[in-house]
């Protein structure tokens, strides 16, 4: 598979594959020789895993940018993926040209977080990923207090994977004003979307907060 995604996406002039991995460890020892700019890593492999191999790279190779490969069934593993610095993540089975776009976006600073994957991804992950205490999670940062408990109302929601129509019906409000918090959470938490907004959620455990 990774033989004949590096001769598709080398067919491409934007893009220039050069090399491929069998491992996590390997990527990242080919990403250090080869000075690459972003590392296309498969989530799941044998020996060191693509979670693993992104926690190397990310630690010791900074400027070096990783898109995962996955399956819906990663979800967990996508979460885990996040937290140690992938900028996203597609699935296999995703169109040549998707995949291309995503790593332009990711070369150019931005990250990729398919909204309608992510929200199947929020909710396995609310059903499977139950911490034994919230201390469990990582401390959001300081920016995190700048949000007032409505705002925090609305990103436990995000959390979740609502829509704009379901925190509106679920806090009594209506979808503009929900639009307006979805905005303030954005800018305030200085992230890129309310995808990101969703996943910040997840990743501090915000979700787990009464409301």
């Amino acid at each position: 598979m990774r033989d004949g995604l590096a001769t598709i996406l080398n067919l491409r002039p934007e893009i220039n594959v050069v090399g491929t991995a069998k491992d996590g460890k390997e990527a990242f020892e080919m990403a250090k020789e080869l000075g690459t700019d972003i590392v296309l890593m498969d989530i799941r492999m044998p020996n060191t895993n693509g979670v693993e191999g992104t926690k190397l790279i990310r630690e010791q190779l900074p400027n070096v940018k990783v898109l995962m490969l996955t399956t819906f069934k990663d979800s967990e593993l996508i979460f885990e993926a996040l937290k140690e610095g992938a900028s996203g993540y597609l699935l296999k089975d995703m169109a040549t040209d998707t995949i291309v776009q995503a790593i332009m976006t990711v070369h150019s600073g931005g990250m990729v977080l398919p909204p309608d994957l992510t929200t199947q991804v929020l909710r396995e992950l609310k059903r499977t990923h139950v911490p034994e205490s919230p201390k469990n999670f990582d401390q959001p940062p300081s920016s995190f207090k700048e949000l007032t408990e409505r705002e925090l109302e609305v990103l436990v929601q995000l959390g979740h994977g609502c829509s704009n129509k379901e925190i509106a019906d679920k806090l009594f409000i209506t979808e503009g004003t929900v639009k307006n918090h979805v905005s303030n959470i954005i800018s305030k938490l200085e992230l890129r979307d309310r995808t990101q907004a969703a996943i910040f959620a997840v990743r501090y455990g915000i979700t787990t907060f009464e409301t």
